[in-house]
């Protein structure tokens, strides 16, 4: 088979629960991935597997199999993903005891070696990054489902590609051009419009009701064609895969357990409806190191929103801090935002008034819980003129910290369970190369001077922003060369800063890629300690390039 055609159904553990389906009926198929695995995922299995040493998997899977292994079975679709979690041999059970049970020849194996726990005894899970060589293999023998625990997001694809073309780990260039493939595929539905700055421009064109999960149709050197699947809602252009491309990455080199993938060298073209062709990605040798996630208990969090209405919002405010302070006196982490929704002589109660949030910190559940909920309740007839929250305050619940280790990749014990039960290792990465930043590209000739006007910068230029740990990226792309010969000069990582405000003292780092017409902007710190933690008003950094889209520039005249 010359085209490897592999398909995502699964971009976050609770994506579309049909999505299964969706892919196995609605046109060819070969592989079938799911990504069900999260930093926040990580800590949300490991306490379920606190109340119950069975679980630690993503229960969603199973049921999704339940109605669709059948379909997998009769169509000949492997199904690859990382739906095991924590216990990925307890998956491969359920699914093998699913298979008895609906009487179908399924063989089901599994990849482990990614639990340290042993070596971090102070962390709820700590898992290394596998590459994609333990799936490729399980598919190699025979394997028609394959689960896994925490691989990259991109081994889903790695993976499979390696099995089916035979590749060594030393085919650097053709892995990295599965590992991008596998990059865009990762988060499903966001290949395919969803999340999309520009979704007004297709919402006539293009049913973004419901945009269908992404496939790529991958060949043996490496390049690939990302699609669809004919008659689904959704679209697939340059700017949807551009996108998804910049999402949670940082710098040119995108490194990972199998191969370093360059994605300054990435090529993008529309290659029909619904089509983009990416070549000319190249590869290198993986870092000797593996991430590991850790994922630990912080202690204990509590928030409550006031509401303050109409006049005087900063004297409301400012009253509420003194009444509450002294319940807040012994706790250690303590934030006050106000945010100002209000608006002068407004039409309705809600667009005049403003938003007050406190949240609470600490390794005590007391300090946060009844001390201050009853604190601010008991506020309710003593406060401010027009009192109320957005909802009573509860008993303060655990949160969860995030933080990125890194160990040699031949002290990880990378395994493959055969369906028949043999334990294969994988041998770690035998060439590699610590990870250096590569050299500034030269910049294209700025525009000539011409008239400016002041105007937001999405209206010549997409973003796309997420998390990795503590830390945000905000992947900013332009839509034409004039556009890039603009936004290369003028959105610096000082600029950067200047727009947003929360970034003002913290770590900024821009990354150029001109393939793409693309900057890549990491922020340090801006998410606190991990999502878990919930450390800021979108914690996941998902709006923070919309917010910068949305900012004034002094623009060309000549791009608007």
């Amino acid at each position: 088979m010359s085209v490897l055609r592999i398909g995502n159904a699964s971009g976050f553990y609770g994506d579309r629960f049909d999505a299964m389906r969706e892919m196995l009926t609605g046109g060819p198929l070969d592989v079938l991935t799911g990504d069900y695995l999260a930093e926040l995922t990580m800590l949300i299995l490991g306490r379920d597997r606190l109340r119950n040493p069975d679980a630690g998997y993503a229960r969603t899977f199973l049921r999704q199999l339940e109605e669709c292994l059948g379909l997998a079975h009769e169509r000949g679709v492997r199904i690859v993903a990382n739906a095991g979690g924590l216990n990925p041999a307890g998956l491969a059970d359920a699914v093998r005891a699913l298979a008895a049970r609906l009487g179908l020849p399924v063989r089901v194996a599994h990849v482990e070696g990614d639990d340290l726990g042993d070596r971090y005894p102070g962390s709820l899970a700590a898992h290394a990054y596998l590459g994609g060589f333990g799936i490729a293999e399980c598919l190699r023998a025979g394997a028609d489902v394959v689960v896994t625990g925490r691989v990259t997001d991109a081994a889903l694809v790695t993976g499979p590609a390696a099995a089916h073309f035979g590749w060594a780990p030393t085919d650097h260039d053709r892995l990295a051009g599965a590992v991008v493939a596998g990059h865009v595929l990762e988060c499903g539905t966001q290949a395919t419009g969803g999340n999309y700055a520009f979704f007004h421009e297709h919402r006539a064109s293009h049913d973004l009701r419901h945009p269908g999960f992404p496939l790529a149709e991958l060949h043996a050197d490496g390049t690939c064609v990302i699609t669809k699947h004919d008659g689904t809602g959704g679209l697939v252009d340059t700017g949807t895969v551009t996108a998804q491309l910049l999402y949670e990455t940082a710098g040119a080199r995108y490194a990972g357990p199998d191969v370093t993938a360059r994605l300054d060298t990435v090529t993008l073209t529309q290659d029909g409806p619904d089509r983009v062709r990416i070549d000319g990605v190249r590869g290198e040798a993986p870092p000797p190191t593996l991430k590991v996630g850790l994922n630990r208990l912080g202690g204990f969090r509590n928030e409550v929103t006031f509401v303050l209405t109409g006049l005087d919002i900063e004297a409301k405010a400012a009253l509420v801090r003194e009444q509450m302070e002294p319940a807040l006196g012994k706790v250690t982490d303590v934030r006050w935002d106000l945010v100002r929704t209000d608006r002068p002589d407004a039409p309705t109660e809600e667009t005049a008034s403003a938003l007050l949030r406190l949240v609470v910190r600490d390794p005590d559940q007391q300090a946060v819980g009844r001390a201050l909920s009853g604190a601010a309740v008991e506020l309710a007839l003593a406060g401010y003129p027009g009192f109320h929250v957005t909802a009573p305050p509860g008993k303060g619940a655990p949160y969860g910290v995030f933080e990125a280790a890194y160990v040699p990749q031949d002290t990880v014990d990378h395994v493959a369970v055969l369906h028949d039960g043999r334990r294969v290792p994988v041998a770690p990465a035998q060439d590699t190369a610590v990870i250096d930043a590569v050299p500034e590209p030269p910049l294209p000739e700025p525009l000539p001077p011409g008239p400016r006007k002041s105007a937001p910068l999405g209206l010549v230029a997409g973003a796309r922003s997420g998390d990795k740990g503590g830390n945000a990226n905000v992947g900013v792309w332009a839509r034409t060369d004039e556009s890039w010969r603009w936004l290369v000069h003028e959105l610096t990582a000082d600029r950067f800063r200047e727009l947003i405000p929360e970034a003002r003292d913290l770590p900024v780092t821009g990354h150029v890629l001109p393939n793409l017409r693309a900057l890549n902007f990491v922020v340090e710190h801006i998410l606190g300690e991990g999502v878990a933690a919930q450390a800021r008003f979108d914690p996941q950094a998902k709006a923070l390039g919309e917010w910068l889209r949305a900012r004034h520039l002094d623009i060309p005249e000549i791009l608007l």
